[in-house]
């Protein structure tokens, strides 16, 4: 069964769980703001993402208020002061970033309400975070406010003046390491998502030459009760099928000879293919499955 909603016939309050829900994880932009006379602010927006290199532009949302349509400080914030700080949230910050989401009264510093430290930036008037693995100074280059009803973004487009990194979180070769980085992501209602331990897996990219796809697995592959849709999207990255020596050199190793005299099994071949997968045996894999 599939629920279909129409957003003209639901709550916006309705709407909002099921998106938010729906459309995660998100990354966190903790913007730190500064209004005209100075006075900081800072607030956490999961409205966000980077969307261009060259030139480098951020992207956050902070939408008008549900209830009354008022504006988030930091979009009057950008708009008297054209600038904005993008802090990089991880797990041991998370806690004190949500403190800092409460709603107070324009004025009030978030920094000192949520225990963080104020650094001065080198290229724009707000602080960063002390404590973020990352901090983007960034100058905002346009805001797109796309209605003025409660509920409605405005898109605050921020382009990369300067990136501040704790060395901390670097690999040996000095890029991010995103093992120690231990992010978050926002997911719907009251969760969140951490990035770290047995929730990173890694996919190996797509060829730069084009895959054989999955229609081009066999089809006994192709229909099999074991293999996953991710283990067919694997498998179909691949950029050939394999060769009959490759086939022959992997139905001739002493364990596979003895899976196949004793029983043609598809079931059990298709499980040591699908746990070759598992292991990044792509190739030997394909071989296995295609032994006749």
């Amino acid at each position: 069964m599939i629920k279909t909603i129409d957003p003209n016939k639901v709550s916006q309050q309705e709407l909002h769980a099921y998106l938010l829900s729906a459309v995660a994880p998100r990354p966190i932009c903790f913007a730190s703001t500064v209004d005209k006379d100075g006075n900081v602010n800072l607030s956490p927006y999961s409205y966000f993402n980077i969307f261009s290199i060259n030139p480098p532009i951020m992207i956050f949302s902070p939408n008008r208020s549900g209830r009354d349509g008022s504006m988030k400080h930091s979009h009057q914030n950008v708009l008297e002061v054209p600038e904005v700080v993008i802090n990089i949230v991880n797990y041991p910050m998370v806690e004190q970033m949500s403190l800092a989401s409460t709603s107070y009264d324009k004025g009030v510093n978030e920094f000192v309400k949520a225990g963080f430290t104020e650094v001065p930036s080198e290229k724009v008037k707000p602080p960063r975070v002390g404590e973020a693995p990352v901090a983007i100074e960034c100058s905002v280059t346009e805001v797109i406010e796309l209605a003025d009803t409660p509920g409605a973004g405005n898109l605050i487009l921020a382009k990369v003046e300067l990136v501040h990194i704790n060395e901390a979180y670097l690999d040996k070769d000095a890029q991010l390491d995103t093992q120690k980085l231990d992010l978050v992501g926002r997911m719907g209602g009251n969760w969140y998502t951490r990035s770290s331990g047995t929730s990173l897996f890694e996919i190996p990219k797509p060829i730069r030459n084009q895959g054989i796809g999955v229609d081009q697995l066999p089809e006994k592959v192709r229909n099999s009760t074991v293999l996953t849709g991710n283990n067919l999207g694997r498998l179909g990255n691949l950029e050939a099928l394999p060769t009959q020596e490759s086939i022959d050199r992997i139905a001739a190793l002493p364990k596979i000879k003895e899976l196949l005299e004793s029983s043609m099994d598809t079931v059990k071949i298709h499980k040591l293919a699908q746990q070759w997968l598992d292991e990044n045996r792509t190739e030997e894999a394909l071989a296995l499955l295609c032994i006749q």
